[in-house]
């Protein structure tokens, strides 16, 4: 039995959310097989591991059992691909509580060309997004999973995006951006603005980058 499965069989879900600040970003750094090469404060504060534990270690460590695997299936797609992702993830901290994020990703490349490391950023998602969209898609995903497994999950997949007439991070940025409308934190000419913005300027903002 390797390290990940020792440190995942130790792990008691709890059906509760981990406490963090939400405004700060969790940063990791990955080799192309997604081994675990750095992690920040933020990381190891809100995922509970310690430095040692996660060097070394795949990053789906912190994998939660709620998570369609079509979700990782399209993001390591595109990944590879070197395509950045935004994914809505619910992670699996140490103490077996979970927390959700949204993914960035920037790709290093070696003289070659060939992709050495992917550096994630990961900041929160706000909970009426979750609660409201992404939870109940993802249970039906998993569900499917179960019952017929991720070639069906992703056909599902693809027919409920085709039918809002979205790509999955279309449909991200959807949502966020309407939740952020509906919090009225922009001024009245920004939203102007914000509706105008494509998708790379929306995460740009987002991620602060």
């Amino acid at each position: 039995m390797n390290q990940e499965n020792q440190l995942q069989n130790k792990v008691t879900i709890i059906d509760k959310e981990v406490s963090w600040d939400k405004t700060q970003v969790i940063m990791s750094k990955t080799n192309a097989f997604g081994i675990i090469e750095y992690a920040n404060e933020v990381f190891i504060d809100v995922c509970g591991y310690e430095d040692y534990e996660l060097m070394g270690q795949p990053h789906n460590i912190i994998r939660h059992p709620d998570m369609p695997k079509v979700i990782f299936k399209v993001l390591w797609e595109n990944l590879k691909n070197g395509k950045n992702f935004h994914a809505i993830v619910k992670n699996l901290a140490k103490s077996g509580r979970y927390y959700w994020v949204i993914t960035d990703f920037e790709i290093s490349r070696d003289e070659n060309d060939v992709i050495v490391n992917y550096f994630g950023r990961r900041q929160a998602v706000p909970q009426e997004v979750i609660a409201l969209h992404i939870e109940p898609l993802y249970k039906k995903l998993l569900q499917i999973e179960a019952a017929s497994g991720v070639e069906f999950s992703e056909k599902y997949l693809i027919g409920f995006l085709e039918e809002k007439k979205r790509s999955y991070v279309e449909y991200i940025k959807e949502l966020i951006y309407e939740h952020e409308k509906s919090q009225s934190k922009f001024p009245q000419q920004q939203e102007i603005v914000e509706e105008e913005e494509d998708e790379r300027g929306f995460f740009s903002r987002l991620f602060n980058r």
